[in-house]
């Protein structure tokens, strides 16, 4: 029989993260805070938040910790139209890195230590937006409220990567305007 996984987020972790998450004013920071977090946390590898483009169908490295840089930089990320996590929009996981057919880059995973793989889609109401990986060199065991309360405060997190790229584009909008003749104002 196996034994249960024990939760690591009570309620005032989990007040004290929302709260952050609804209060930094450093975007990049919230992110590099929540991705050490969660890593030190769930005592993994590493951990890694991504933001997808989907101009060019690929996730981008927002945050890291705990990952080499050779496995950042490894190349391309890739969205697998049907079973990563941004298109289920619901947590994804990979037990074995080098022989699971979703994972783009096997050698480099084993070259990192990399054992298994939990990917957590950031949602911005319905739209996903992003994902945080959690990556260990033994197969990811998290209690499943755990996962509950992750899946929760990334879409918060969603909420506000999708508010700070509304301020970018609007600020973008002030310049335009200001940078006008006059007799169009």
């Amino acid at each position: 029989m196996t034994k249960p996984v024990e939760r690591k987020y009570n309620l005032e972790q989990f007040r004290s993260i929302s709260h952050a998450i609804s209060t930094y004013d450093d975007l990049k920071l919230l992110l590099a805070h929540i991705t050490e977090g969660i890593a030190r946390t769930f005592k993994i590898k590493g951990c890694c938040t991504f933001v997808l483009d989907e101009k060019e169908n690929q996730l981008f490295k927002a945050s890291s910790y705990g990952m080499s840089r050779e496995y950042l930089e490894k190349g391309p990320v890739f969205i697998d139209e049907k079973d990563c996590a941004l298109a289920k929009g619901e947590p994804v996981f990979i037990k074995d890195m080098q022989t699971d057919p979703r994972v783009q880059y096997p050698k480099q995973a084993e070259t990192e230590n990399i054992v298994s793989m939990l990917s957590i889609p950031i949602k911005s109401r319905n739209t996903v937006t992003g994902v945080v990986r959690m990556y260990h060199n033994e197969v990811i065991a998290i209690n499943e409220q755990d996962l509950e309360s992750l899946s929760v405060l990334l879409e918060h997190l969603g909420v506000v990567i999708e508010n700070n790229g509304l301020k970018n584009v609007i600020a973008q909008f002030k310049v335009a305007m200001n940078n006008l003749p006059h007799r169009f104002h």
